[in-house]
């Protein structure tokens, strides 16, 4: 089995130029510090060939280490610094990146990758011992990639390089899903040897410049790159943790691209004429997770009771303000591997309330943990106090501090939100839904699920492994504390003077890769 690397058309956003002061956007700006130390023009985004995007930051424990990439400004630096050997399409499917191609031998242990001919920054060849070294580094638990899991797969010690440009990898248990890691955040490819990320080489199509973290991050074009010079001369990405900075920071100029735009921000975009939305629908699936492990949802009636309680249109028209899709209990709508025979989940108050009363929690009082990292749940919380009290059951929201959130609610509760970015929908069920997976928050275990996507990794034929893939997914819909409620758009911004982006899903190829960005 070969893939070799797709290239898509770029698609282009239509020209134009104009400038807009938000009102009240001073306060908001020198809070987010885009104000001071700007060093351009901020009549449009800092200098004519200089291209500035702002993000929500990750605070002073920031690094350009790339293996470290929980946030999405993270992924945005490692993308210009850095690259992978795959990269996602918009179904999550995988292109080549630094790979040329990839072929596995009949049983499915084994995995040739062919390289491309590239360099990094310092013009050493990339090699197949580079890749070894950073899968290797990934892999390890103390390192804290996103993909550790997947990476843990392979056997380094029977790995080989085969050559420059001719790595072969052996897995410990055949895998036919593999290629999916090789465009999996935390995956980047560095020197051999690199420890220190002070002054970061990779081989990505910017090179390092300056980084503060919790600051900006400044990169300069990489004329040498193997798949051709970026655009612009310069980038920066500067932090604006609050939604209204980066609103305030783009109508002002201050900034041409604005991630993460949701609700009211949302709507008062559509009306500027100096910027344009990029919207990427279905993006994100918001959850709601349902620990079976403990009390009282380790009684299977209280979780279908819930699933049918709640009123999923209600929640994406006024949680979602209309910006997303009503859920169905499985991730990855439209994503590769996805079934497309469900029947949508209704609400049904009667069967709901008959099953909390035959679980005898009638009057039952739960808590669900929440926060504001996400401007839907605490409406969506309000809500949900509603519909359960309908029947029979009392919902009560625990808000918990941004900053702690995600670490908390690993251990803490038992019931919580949470959200997913686009992922393939196998590695989101073998490191969320799997039994005893380190992220699998609900607790969820069934055998039978585990086998077939055992099964599933070790078919061959795409066809019966997506077969099979669906298959597991409908039991876990039927079992599994995971809920679905909906699929929020994600909203990126820029300004009309920029071309060279479209609306693209986030963890995806054209997602935040400015080195197509054309400032007019």
């Amino acid at each position: 089995m070969t893939t070799r690397a797709r290239t898509e058309p770029e698609r282009r956003p239509e020209l134009g130029r104009r400038g807009v002061l938000a009102a009240g956007g001073a306060l908001a700006l020198a809070a987010s510090g885009l104000l001071t130390g700007c060093g351009g023009d901020a009549k449009d985004g800092g200098g004519g060939d200089r291209f500035r995007a702002a993000f929500t930051s990750g605070g002073s424990q920031e690094t350009l280490d790339p293996h470290v990439a929980p946030n999405f400004v993270d992924q945005a630096r490692a993308k210009a610094l850095y690259d992978t050997l795959g990269t996602y399409a918009d179904d999550m499917s995988v292109r080549g990146r630094l790979a040329e191609s990839w072929e596995s031998d009949a049983s499915g242990t084994r995995w040739r990758v062919r390289l491309r001919a590239a360099r990094f920054h310092d013009g050493k060849p990339v090699t197949a011992k580079d890749v070894l070294y950073s899968y290797r580094r990934a892999a390890d638990p103390a390192v804290g990639s996103p993909s550790q899991m997947l990476l843990s797969a392979i056997d380094f010690t029977a790995s080989t390089a085969d050559g420059d440009r001719s790595v072969v990898l052996v897995l410990k248990a055949p895998n036919f899903e593999f290629p999916t890691v090789f465009a999996g955040p935390g995956t980047e490819i560095i020197p051999a040897g690199t420890t220190d990320f002070r002054k970061p080489v990779g081989s990505g199509p910017f090179t390092y410049v300056s980084f503060t973290p919790g600051g900006t991050a400044r990169y300069r074009r990489w004329a040498d790159h193997w798949d051709g010079a970026p655009h612009i001369a310069e980038l920066e990405i500067v932090p604006a943790n609050e939604e209204s900075a980066r609103l305030n920071a783009l109508l002002s100029g201050q900034v041409h691209y604005a991630a993460d735009m949701a609700g009211a921000f949302v709507e008062r975009l559509k009306k500027d004429g100096s910027t344009r939305l990029l919207t990427a629908e279905r993006a994100t699936a918001q959850q709601l997770l349902l620990r079976t492990g403990r009390a009282p949802f380790d009684d299977p009636r209280l979780i279908r009771a819930v699933r049918l309680g709640i009123d999923r249109e209600a929640l994406v028209r006024i949680a979602l303000a209309g910006h997303g899709e009503t859920g169905n209990d499985l991730f990855g709508m439209g994503l590769r591997g996805y079934p497309e025979d469900l029947e949508p989940r209704t609400r049904d108050v009667a069967a709901a309330r008959k099953l909390v009363k035959e679980a005898g929690a009638e009057g039952l009082h739960i808590t669900v943990e929440t926060s504001s990292v996400d401007a839907a749940w605490e409406p969506a919380a309000d809500l949900m106090t509603r519909h359960l009290r309908e029947i029979g059951l009392k919902l009560t929201a625990n808000t918990r501090a941004s900053s702690t959130y995600f670490s908390e609610i690993k251990t803490k509760g038992v019931a919580a939100f949470n959200t997913t970015s686009t992922l393939p929908v196998s590695d989101f069920l073998q490191q969320r839904v799997r039994g005893g997976a380190a992220r699998n928050q609900t607790q969820y275990a069934s055998k039978k699920f585990d086998a077939l996507l055992d099964r599933a990794r070790t078919t061959r034929e795409e066809k019966d492994r997506l077969s099979l893939l669906a298959r597991a997914q409908k039991i876990a819909r039927a079992e599994s504390g995971l809920l679905v409620w909906a699929f929020s758009d994600a909203n990126d911004a820029i300004r009309r003077s920029v071309t060279g982006l479209r609306a693209a899903p986030p963890n995806s190829h054209d997602w935040a890769r400015f080195d197509r960005v054309r400032l007019t």
